[in-house]
């Protein structure tokens, strides 16, 4: 990691600063009032934080989203890490933040911000070959959150993306909208997105019969594809419409999967990861349905030869407030395909 330089004095004042602070402010948890202490247990962390953040950043997009739609944006230093355009209804709040990268930043320029509070949705943003580890931050005096979903019945130990031993819930992402209100201190905007999240859910799955139904989850590459196991983001919208993944066998947050097993295990419905990133082959939509018609072990898939694909962005593949719009699209083409009951 880059280490912290000593020529920059003014920074070096605020991250000192900010650290007497939390030493010193954090006497219990409350999330009333705007100066109030918050300290709160997270991915088994204890994140203490004096005063609500002024000049905080987000380093995926799916954290960056819950911390707009909480109308926080004159509160955000710099975004990084975006697989996706900025979901739609946040353009504007979006372009008054600073992107500070569009995929990891480097530990020197989150610094550059003097952010007053770092969080990230991945144990592996904040962790050894991310940006930085937590410890780092923290001995800075900048508190950290990591969304809880990337670590509630989840095992990031071992490579790739982590295995689930627990089925995640919806719930979680919830607790996430929870504590990031307490934390900024507007928990009444927390309560309000999640009611509407809520109202949402319950709404697309409504008299939704989908337990005849297969599918399979593509997220990216076309060489060696990453296909949803059972228990991630995926696992809420599956379970939610009460359809079946085709690799529910594996506890793997996204193994990747042999196009052979793929067509082997033929899925009624192929959901589609439209990512606008660059950094893996067939990263959009057009792309991934131009290689499942030409190649020829994909192409004599059911689902390929009645085309019945869902578009999801990344985000909503991830476990964040898009997940519910992933049911809400997963719903909304399996009535399409007249597949539902």
């Amino acid at each position: 990691m880059v280490p912290v330089p000593l020529a920059r004095p003014a920074r070096a004042a605020v991250l000192l600063a900010a650290g007497s602070l939390l030493l010193t402010g954090c006497g219990g948890s409350t999330s009333t009032g705007a100066k109030a202490a918050v300290t709160l247990t997270d991915c088994g962390h204890e994140v203490r934080v004096a005063a609500p953040p002024r000049h905080a950043v987000s380093l995926n997009q799916g954290t960056t989203e819950i911390l707009l739609s909480l109308g926080l944006a004159d509160r955000l230093a710099g975004t990084a890490t975006w697989t996706d355009p900025v979901m739609k209804g946040l353009e504007k709040a979006n372009a008054t933040v600073p992107r500070i990268a569009d995929d990891n930043p480097s530990f020197e320029r989150v610094l550059d911000t003097e952010p007053d509070f770092v969080a990230a949705s991945f144990v592996s943003t904040l962790g050894k070959g991310g940006v930085a580890t937590r410890e780092q931050f923290e001995k800075l005096g900048v508190p950290t959150y990591v969304s809880p979903s990337d670590c509630a019945g989840k095992d990031n130990s071992g490579g790739g993306d982590g295995t689930r031993g627990k089925a995640l819930d919806i719930g979680t992402v919830y607790g996430e909208v929870h504590d990031l209100a307490t934390v900024f201190g507007v928990p009444r905007r927390g309560d309000d997105l999640v009611a509407s999240l809520q109202k949402r859910m319950k709404k697309a799955t409504q008299g939704v019969d989908a337990s005849d139904v297969t599918l399979l989850y593509w997220f990216a590459n076309s060489e060696s594809p990453y296909m949803a196991g059972c228990c991630g983001a995926p696992g809420i919208i599956t379970r939610a419409l009460g359809a079946k993944n085709v690799f529910d066998d594996t506890h793997e947050e996204w193994p990747q999967v042999n196009w052979e097993t793929v067509a082997d295990r033929d899925p009624d419905v192929l959901v589609i990861g439209d990512l606008t990133r660059e950094s893996q082959t067939a990263e959009s939509a057009a792309k991934k349905i131009a290689f499942l018609e030409s190649n020829p072990v994909t192409r004599t898939m059911d689902a390929v030869r009645h085309k019945r694909y869902v578009l999801l962005s990344g985000q909503a593949m991830n476990p964040t407030i898009r997940t519910v719009q992933g049911v809400e699209q997963v719903a909304a083409g399996l009535r399409r395909f007249g597949l539902v009951k």
